[in-house]
């Protein structure tokens, strides 16, 4: 049976060039495109703070020439705090996933062209959101609505790194610390941060995103702890 999904791939092709070349053009002459306000989280009705309303700057407002996940420092305190996880962390591994455009409407696009791509400023699978949502008070949402929702995008990390921690044992050979294992976790998925915590040899794509990591590290604690 032959796919009818190539050709309709091939349609989005021009669409998809267009837009990195757009893109890495933008990056190049530094054209602001935002004007860097921090969002406001408004809370619902049941308390929490997540909803596609309340998630600004919009993409109208923040694309990634302008995008610093330092902006919302005030969410990733609040869900690491609720996770029990690291703020510092979650705040590097979002500088390790600014790389590329968090624009809705671009990861949209790129998704109907790349079906598994992440969504999302914490570039978050489906499968992945689907399973950390279980038992949570976002349950109820969407993976779509990561693209247009960066404090759920947030909260959905925080828990994801939640989950990872549970697994980890006590104690571990290998030579990386407890923060090193969740961001190779989050990179890698759980399997391969057990293997990594028994000393099992990094790969490149492992050992970059670690690299990364550790070269945002200082900047993602003056973000969450300012002064």
């Amino acid at each position: 049976m032959s796919d009818s999904r190539a050709p309709r791939r091939r349609r989005w092709l021009p669409f998809v060039v267009f837009a990195l070349t757009l893109y890495v053009v933008v990056r190049a002459v530094g054209i602001p495109q935002g004007d860097g306000t921090p969002p406001r989280v408004k809370a619902s009705s049941s308390g929490r703070t997540s909803s596609a309303s309340s998630s600004a700057p919009s993409s109208a407002t923040t694309t990634a020439s302008s995008y610093d996940p330092a902006v919302y420092a005030s969410q990733v305190r609040t869900r690491a705090r609720q996770a029990s996880v690291s703020a510092q962390l979650v705040m590097a591994i979002l500088y390790n996933e600014s790389y590329k455009p968090h624009d809705p409407s671009f990861e949209r696009a790129w998704q109907k062209y790349k079906p598994a791509a992440a969504f999302g400023i914490a570039n978050m699978h489906r499968a992945a959101f689907d399973e950390v949502k279980k038992g949570r008070d976002f349950a109820d949402r969407r993976w779509a609505d990561l693209p247009d929702d960066r404090d759920l995008a947030i909260e959905a990390e925080a828990w994801y790194l939640h989950d990872l921690a549970a697994q980890l044992p006590a104690r571990w050979p290998a030579p990386y610390t407890k923060n090193d294992l969740l961001a190779l976790g989050y990179n890698a998925g759980a399997g391969n941060m057990l293997a990594f915590a028994r000393d099992a040899t990094l790969g490149s794509q492992a050992r970059s995103y670690l690299d990364r990591l550790h070269e945002n590290w200082a900047k993602a604690g003056r973000a969450v702890n300012p002064g």
